[in-house]
């Protein structure tokens, strides 16, 4: 595959993504939602509620889920009223699969764009009949997707690390943010589920007729998220630094054969029958 033909495909995209409100919204939205919004309830709320003399007698799932805190921290949490150490705990721990939705949803939406958005502006065909062959063609479009996916990924956390530190402050009086588990989770989970992510989107979209059509298809993605968030919650699984790099590894090799499956069925001649 030529790298050059790759990236002057990816950079198009690249520029195009700007010039789409439908895509560059959600970019804004949902990041500020779960990295400024939601890290903000959970911990500045709990921290208003009146202190108690006694703390309320933990129930499983929350010993449970201090077990697996580093020894400093669960022994800090707890010396609190249960109702600060729980905004913590959500914050620190529970959340962190919820987090993955950013990655995963920015890679869909701009993944969903890379051929149905094209068709939409009527862009697609030059795009078909250029000299990139199928795998370059889907090698960079996958490309321009993936960047700014993972790009994004990492700023939200880095916006995140400072926003939950600061809220969670006059409770914990100290930078006690990420935990061990978080920093496999973003570096290591984020990049291939946003990969797997992409490679799906834009297999739909080269199907899809519009826009909304690929992106609802392409949102199924999010339900396995869902299931390890209520998994975190229920005490039925609990995202540790092994499993997370376990988690990673099984999504790495299922990207790898996805994408090896998708380029050699990805057809430019049945985009062409669909113009």
């Amino acid at each position: 595959m030529n790298r050059r033909t790759i990236w002057a495909i990816a950079r198009k995209d690249l520029a195009e993504i700007g010039q789409e409100k439908a895509v560059w919204l959600p970019m804004i939205i949902v990041p500020v939602i779960f990295v400024v919004l939601i890290p903000v309830l959970m911990l500045i709320l709990p921290s208003l509620a009146p202190a108690r003399e006694t703390n309320q007698f933990s129930p499983a799932v929350f010993k449970q889920m201090l077990a697996h805190m580093p020894t400093d921290l669960a022994a800090q949490l707890r010396e609190m009223p249960q109702v600060k150490s729980l905004g913590i705990v959500f914050a620190g721990y529970m959340f962190a699969p919820m987090f993955l939705i950013i990655p995963l949803m920015m890679a869909t939406i701009i993944g969903t764009n890379a051929f149905v958005g094209e068709k939409e502006r009527k862009t697609l065909e030059a795009l078909l009949y250029s000299p990139a062959t199928d795998a370059e063609l889907f090698t960079g479009k996958v490309l321009a997707a993936l960047l700014p996916a993972i790009t994004l990924s990492w700023v939200s956390f880095a916006v995140y690390t400072v926003v939950v530190n600061a809220a969670a402050w006059p409770i914990m009086g100290r930078v006690w943010f990420p935990t061990a588990t978080w920093w496999p989770l973003m570096f290591w989970v984020a990049p291939a589920i946003a990969t797997l992510g992409l490679s799906v989107a834009v297999l739909v979209s080269a199907k899809a007729r519009t826009f909304m059509e690929a992106n609802q298809l392409s949102g199924i993605l999010v339900l396995p998220v869902i299931g390890m968030m209520a998994g975190q919650i229920t005490g039925a699984l609990f995202l540790s630094t092994p499993l997370a790099f376990v988690l990673g590894a099984i999504l790495w090799i299922v990207d790898l054969l996805l994408i090896v499956v998708a380029i050699r069925t990805f057809a430019r001649a049945e985009l062409i029958t669909r113009l």
